[in-house]
């Protein structure tokens, strides 16, 4: 078995080599940034724009106008009628849409390779040239709160998610829905849209993915082309933002909704990110995510609460290292019949402090190495998969040399980094624990 792993890891290692070769890089005149992924097994190329701008970079009290104007974009342009992008991306075969994060908002476009310099025509038009009315602004705000109601009021999990983050960060806009809180998101107006969009949406705080049949120098010309004459904005601020101070509390929160159908408990702490050169942490997290809560078959959680004692119906540990500020890693544990939540949360910390104290078994630790060796293989069989994981990186503030060191930051994980981040995250001042019941009755 043994030799198996290891020829594994050194094929893999040899197409993960070949892969970074078809990586290439550009910064336009206007300083926009461009990155170019060669992949020509087939004649298909994703065009996609990132703006180094999402809902934690709203201004104050106007929470919700980062992902309002990502749905602004889609209507007219002084070339464009409103609908017309998305149409003619569909003429043409292919596909598009948006989404906005904490960090980034994003468009995209998965054509037939020939249709590129179509799309980049329409999509550097719209960076620059976008014509919107109030009456626009109203109409994509009624769309975002229905949206918001669907997804989130309509959702007493959501609800609940929405509430433990605001209250695990005290400082930092990472506290804040994507979508905008309800009363903020009624109030935007016009000028507001506008006066975030001539800011932010500029060369100079975008990055370019272009990722499929296509050839670096081809890409660069067509992206001076359409790209390069738009202005650099002068205006735009430097990336800073509110940072969480010292955390020197626990917070609990109890979250009553009559439409929770099972109680369940959620803690979440403050985690480091991956940021540029310094990924070890993040990588080490990866890990202690999967050992005490990945598969029930083999996580710590998994094992001891589900099978062994029945305490519980469901158990995870999550983590997710990809954000430009503080990240989070999270529990949760869905009590079986009959168990307290108290019971469920106290036989959970047993489990967290038994993984402290004892030894990590190497046999788990390879069976890792291998599930995330394999996948970040896999991961280079989908274009777009490949033009998101770059242009998120590039958008929060890690560069192409992270992204491909990542693979074998994981690799270069030990039994004692995973064991010091847990013991630097697991900090109950820097954690909120919640309890999601349909009833007080069940808060116990």
């Amino acid at each position: 078995m043994t030799r198996l792993f290891a020829a594994l890891a050194i094929m893999m290692s040899a197409i993960a080599a070949q892969a970074q070769e078809q990586v290439t890089t550009f910064t336009l005149d206007n300083g926009m940034d461009v990155a170019v992924i060669e992949d020509n097994r087939a004649p298909v190329v994703v065009q996609m724009l990132w703006y180094k701008v999402g809902s934690a970079d709203e201004p104050a009290g106007k929470s919700g106008v980062a992902h309002v104007l990502e749905h602004l974009l889609f209507e007219a342009t002084d070339v464009l009628e409103s609908g017309e992008f998305s149409a003619t991306v569909a003429a043409n075969g292919g596909r598009d849409n948006a989404f906005t994060s904490y960090d980034y908002t994003a468009y995209f476009q998965r054509v037939a390779s020939d249709r590129l310099e179509l799309m980049m025509q329409m999509e550097s038009n719209r960076m620059n040239n976008l014509r919107i009315s109030q009456d626009d602004v109203e109409t994509e705000r009624q769309v975002v709160l229905e949206e918001r109601n669907q997804r989130t009021e309509n959702s007493p999990d959501a609800l609940a998610r929405e509430q433990i983050r605001a209250a695990l960060f005290q400082n930092s806009r990472y506290g804040l829905p994507v979508i905008g809180w309800k009363h903020e998101v009624e109030q935007l107006d016009l000028q507001d849209t506008l006066d975030f969009y001539d800011l932010y949406y500029s060369p100079n705080n975008a990055v370019l993915v272009v990722a499929g049949d296509v050839e670096p120098d081809e890409v660069l010309a067509l992206a001076e082309k359409y790209y390069g004459v738009i202005p650099a904005e002068e205006q735009l601020p430097p990336r800073e933002r509110p940072q969480e101070p010292p955390q020197r509390a626990e917070r609990r929160i109890t979250y009553v909704d009559e439409r929770v159908s099972q109680p369940y408990l959620v803690r979440s702490y403050l985690a480091p990110e991956r940021d540029p050169g310094a990924q070890s942490e993040a990588a080490a997290l990866v890990y202690l995510a999967e050992l005490l809560g990945g598969s029930s078959f083999t996580s710590a959680l998994g094992q001891a609460l589900q099978f062994d004692t029945q305490t519980a119906i469901y158990t995870n540990a999550s983590y997710s290292g990809s954000w430009l500020d503080d990240a989070i890693f999270s529990f949760a544990v869905v009590p079986s019949e009959g168990v307290s939540l108290t019971d469920a949360e106290t036989a959970m910390d047993e489990v967290i402090s038994a993984f402290m104290e004892a030894e990590i078994d190497p046999e788990r630790m390879e069976s890792i190495r291998t599930q995330l060796r394999a996948s970040e293989i896999y991961a280079l069989d989908n274009v777009q998969g490949l033009a998101q994981r770059y242009g998120a990186a590039l958008s929060q503030s890690l560069t192409v040399a992270d992204v491909q060191a990542w693979p074998e930051v994981l690799q270069a994980v030990t039994e004692d980094d995973i064991k010091a981040v847990a013991a630097k995250v697991f900090n109950r001042d820097q954690a909120v624990t919640g309890w999601i019941v349909s009833s007080q009755e069940e808060a116990r």
